[in-house]
C-alpha cells in the first residue's frame, strides 16, 4: 500500500542546518512544510527555496503553536501520515522510513523516535541526560506514560492520532508530555523506534537556559495531572488545610477561654489555611464537574459518530 506522507519541521533560526534537514526529508516524504517560527535569520527563505512549503509567524511563538499550526496544514492535505522532525539535525531523516513503519503496518497511532530503548544510539551530554531521566520518571509516574523517552521530538502520526493531538493547549516546549498525556487519554497506541539522536559537532540545540526548558516541561505535566485529577491534586491538600484551619482556630479559641490571650499570628494562620483549603476544593470540584461535563459530551459526540457510520 502506497502512504501519502507529510513532514512537518518547526523551525527557529536555524539557517545553518535547515537545507540539510528538508533535502534528507524531502527523499523519504511526498510534501516537507516549515513553520519559521519567527526566526530573524534566511531559515524560512533557504527552506521555501528549496521547495518545502512554509508558514511564517512575525514572531516567536513556541514549539506548541508551531507544531499546531503545522498539524492544521498538514491534515488539509489527508495524509496517510505525518512526521515530525527537528530542524537544528538532530534527528536523521534517513531513518524516517524505519520510524513510520509500525504506523503503516498498523501496529500504532504513534510512533516515538526513542534514545533510550535498546538499539538507540544518542551522545546526550551528561547534564542532559540527568534532566531527561527526572522529566521522564516524572512523565511515567504522574501521567501514567508507559514511554522511555517523552521528550524526543522524532515523531510519526497516523490520520487518526494526527486530528485528535492537533488539539493542545502547551505553546511551548510542553507539547511533547501533552501531546503523550492525550494520546493516552484517547486510547491511541504508541510505540517506541529506537534511533540515532546526535548532540555533538551541532549549533547551539536549545533556545533556552537548561532550567527554564526543564521547568516548562515539568510545569506543563503538573499542569496536566492537575486538571486531569483534580480531586486527588487540589481536593485532598484543600481538605488537609481546611483540618488544620480546624484545628488551629480550636486552639487559637481554647487559648484565649484560658489566658484572655488573643494569638494574632496563630489567627492569621488560621484564616490563611481556612481561605487556602476553600479555595483548592473549590477549584477541585470545579474542575471535576468541568472534566465529567466534557466526557459526556464526547461520550455523545461518539455515539453519534457510530450511529451515523451504521446508518450509512
Amino acid at each position: 500500500m502506497v502512504c501519502k506522507v507529510v513532514a512537518c519541521i518547526p523551525a527557529y533560526n536555524e539557517e545553518r542546518t535547515i537545507a540539510k534537514v528538508v533535502l534528507k526529508t524531502m527523499k523519504y516524504v511526498d510534501k516537507v512544510i516549515v513553520c519559521d517560527d519567527g526566526s530573524t535569520d534566511l531559515t524560512g527563505e533557504i527552506a521555501r527555496r528549496l521547495g518545502a512549503e512554509v508558514i511564517r509567524h512575525e514572531r516567536n511563538m513556541g514549539k506548541g503553536v508551531a507544531l499546531r499550526d503545522l498539524f492544521i496544514r498538514a491534515m488539509e492535505l489527508n495524509p496517510d501520515l505525518v512526521v515530525v522532525l527537528d530542524a537544528d539535525d538532530q534527528h536523521d531523516a534517513d531513518e524516517i522510513p524505519k520510524l513510520i513503519e509500525p504506523l503503516k503496518n498498523g501496529e500504532a497511532d504513534v510512533a516515538i523516535g526513542s534514545r533510550f530503548v535498546e538499539g538507540a544510539k544518542t551522545d546526550v551530554p551528561f547534564y542532559r541526560r540527568m534532566g531527561l531521566k527526572l522529566i521522564n520518571f516524572l512523565g511515567r509516574r504522574l501521567l501514567k506514560a508507559n514511554v522511555k523517552d517523552t521528550q524526543t521530538g522524532f515523531r510519526a502520526f497516523n490520520a487518526k492520532s494526527l486530528a485528535i493531538l492537533a488539539d493542545v493547549d502547551s505553546k511551548g516546549f510542553g507539547i511533547e508530555s501533552e501531546q503523550i498525556a492525550l494520546a493516552l487519554k484517547k486510547g491511541l497506541k504508541i510505540v517506541e523506534v529506537p534511533v540515532t539522536i546526535r548532540y555533538k559537532g551541532l549549533p547551539k540545540t536549545s533556545k533556552k537556559p537548561p532550567l527554564l526548558h526543564g521547568g516548562e516541561i515539568i510545569v506543563t505535566i503538573l499542569r496536566l495531572v492537575v486538571e486531569d485529577r483534580p480531586l486527588l491534586c487540589l481536593g485532598i491538600p484543600g481538605a488537609i488545610l481546611m483540618l488544620t484551619a480546624i484545628a488551629l482556630g480550636a486552639y487559637v479559641l481554647l487559648l484565649f477561654n484560658a489566658t484572655r490571650y488573643f494569638s494574632i499570628p496563630m489567627a492569621m494562620m488560621t484564616l490563611g489555611a481556612s481561605l487556602s483549603g476553600i479555595t483548592l476544593m473549590v477549584a477541585a470540584l470545579t474542575l471535576y464537574g468541568l472534566n465529567r461535563a466534557m466526557r459526556r459530551v464526547e461520550k455523545e459526540s461518539t455515539k453519534n459518530e457510530d450511529s451515523n457510520r451504521v446508518g450509512h
